[in-house]
């Protein structure tokens, strides 16, 4: 039997007669983990001030909260990927979840800033690794042509972590007996259950190749991704712009990721295959989503202050403010990976979400700090549905034309860029609104100076905000434009009704043995094992 025959019969609806009810059962466990994997990136926006000042922490520490964990995931993406394509998908989605159940209980117990801050980059390991690996154990699992209603339902998830996790923050510190630490504890019983069910439901084919593991390739991605995340996140606040510092941390990541470009190429086993740009899908797909990245992320960000600074909401009113954004992105999310499936057709779903991406954001560049929560919500809608309709679909497209061999490095290459996206996006679109801010207001304190300003000086910068956000969205809508023209140069390729793009040659073992193996042999040769 082949070795994309084996796959097809651990797969679903095209494989080997498994219904949608046994899949979804072996993915609830891994949608479950990416939940609340994800939740864990964004609980701490509303329980940050408090968290800040219980532990005597500054406007630094403050900082590396939020940075620290964005930057381990994003950084160690790529390399999850191309483990999964190397190792058993199964036993690294478990070490995963045990990285981030840990690091979320050492994040829980944390007496000071510095071991948070340390156990909140551990929390990102462990999510970086769940985001990657719940694209490409899909993959392993469904043929394209069947993928779309679940990969809807991956989409939907993602999306309600990212949007709900201020709201769920916000509960959870105002509600007397809890208090921050649980924005961490609650990920740790959710994880373990995920574990369990996992173990008993969840069984995915490995190929069986000889393992090169690329580190010297992983370490510069790894670490030119970091510094320029680092340089990106602290420039205009811990130094500026302009300075020794910030130029000295750019050229270092630039170079770093320079000479990875070089290394990648000479590889045998690349983390991020050089090849892969060949295919003018993946390259349009990847510029896509880095826009898409920076809408979501932005979204969530932007909006959440938004509603608390220039509106004066509290944060758990200013979380349910944003359902409708929520609301259109799982409805659109879902609905449209169903029809994907029915029919076979994508690409009209991508060109219809990136021109809903373009027109919400429009729509919301009009706003100020008197529009009408009412109309703002049904601008919510329309960038709600964009996304759905965008997000998991240029990750289809990507699937359906690579092949099985090399699906999680591109997963995970669409996943590390929609993530760089949002956060190089929200940074530099955080210091234009700061700028706009302290342009309208007159005043130089900005946000920062709310709790010391006078009651008029601080109303001034209220107002100026919510009518400086309007620059931000806007500014957004024009770079939506990007995403736009990637998709409608996309070619639609019909959707495979197999897992692999090409057969592959015959194992040496049945399909019983092929499930969950690996090949531990680090350079020396294959040598086959069970995962």
């Amino acid at each position: 039997m082949t070795a994309t025959a084996s796959a097809q019969t651990e797969g679903a609806p095209a494989g080997n007669g498994r219904n949608r009810r046994e899949v979804l059962t072996a993915l609830s466990g891994l949608l479950l983990a990416m939940f609340i994997a994800i939740l864990s990136s964004t609980i701490v926006a509303n329980a940050l001030p408090t968290i800040v000042a219980d532990l005597r922490g500054d406007q630094t520490g403050y900082t590396w909260v939020v940075t620290a964990t964005l930057l381990t995931t994003t950084a160690t993406t790529p390399i999850w990927g191309k483990l999964a394509d190397l190792f058993s998908k199964k036993l690294l989605v478990q070490i995963a979840i045990v990285i981030f159940v840990v690091a979320s209980i050492g994040a829980g117990l944390s007496g000071s800033m510095g071991a948070l801050i340390a156990w909140r980059a551990g929390q990102g390991v462990g999510a970086g690794g769940l985001q990657a690996l719940a694209q490409v154990v899909i993959a392993a699992l469904i043929p394209p042509r069947e993928r779309g209603r679940y990969s809807g339902y991956l989409g939907a998830v993602l999306a309600a972590a990212t949007v709900s996790g201020p709201l769920a923050g916000g509960l959870l510190v105002s509600t007397p007996g809890l208090g921050w630490r649980w924005c961490f504890f609650i990920g740790v019983p959710i994880g373990l259950v995920a574990l369990v069910v996992l173990q008993r439901t969840l069984h995915v084919p490995t190929l069986p190749r000889a393992v090169r593991l690329d580190y010297l390739g992983a370490a510069l991605i790894a670490g030119g991704v970091s510094v320029l995340l680092v340089w990106i996140s602290l420039a205009g606040s811990s130094f500026a712009w302009a300075s020794g510092t910030s130029y000295a941390l750019a050229a270092l990541g630039v170079a770093a990721l320079a000479v990875a470009v070089i290394v990648e190429f000479r590889a045998p086993e690349p983390v991020i295959p050089m090849t892969l740009f060949r295919e003018r899908t993946v390259v349009l797909s990847v510029v896509a989503s880095l826009v898409v990245g920076v809408v979501m992320f932005g979204g969530t960000v932007f909006l959440g202050q938004y509603f608390q600074v220039a509106r004066s909401y509290d944060p758990t009113t200013a979380g349910l403010l944003t359902l409708p954004l929520i609301g259109g992105l799982l409805v659109a999310s879902t609905v449209s990976g169903q029809l994907i499936s029915r029919f076979g057709r994508w690409k009209p779903y991508l060109v219809t979400g990136a021109v809903l991406i373009t027109t919400g954001l429009a729509l919301l560049s009009t706003i100020d700090h008197t529009t009408p929560v009412v109309r703002i919500g049904g601008f919510l809608v329309v960038l709600g549905v964009g996304i759905g309709m965008s997000m998991q679909n240029l990750v289809l497209a990507v699937q359906n034309t690579v092949d099985l061999r090399d699906v999680g490095a591109a997963s995970a290459l669409v996943a590390f860029l929609r993530s760089l996206g949002g956060t190089v996006g929200v940074t530099v679109l955080g210091v234009v609104l700061s700028a706009r801010v302290a342009l309208l207001s007159g005043s130089a304190s900005g946000l920062e100076g709310l709790a010391t300003d006078t009651p008029v000086q601080a109303e001034a910068v209220r107002a100026a905000y919510g009518d400086g956000i309007a620059l931000v969205f806007g500014l957004a809508a024009v770079a939506s434009l990007l995403t736009l023209v990637a998709v409608l140069l996309i070619r639609e390729v019909p959707l495979r009704t197999t897992i692999g793009k090409s057969p592959e040659p015959e194992s040496a073992g049945p399909a019983a043995e092929a499930r969950d193996r690996v090949v531990p042999v680090l350079v020396a040769g294959p040598t086959a094992a069970r995962g």
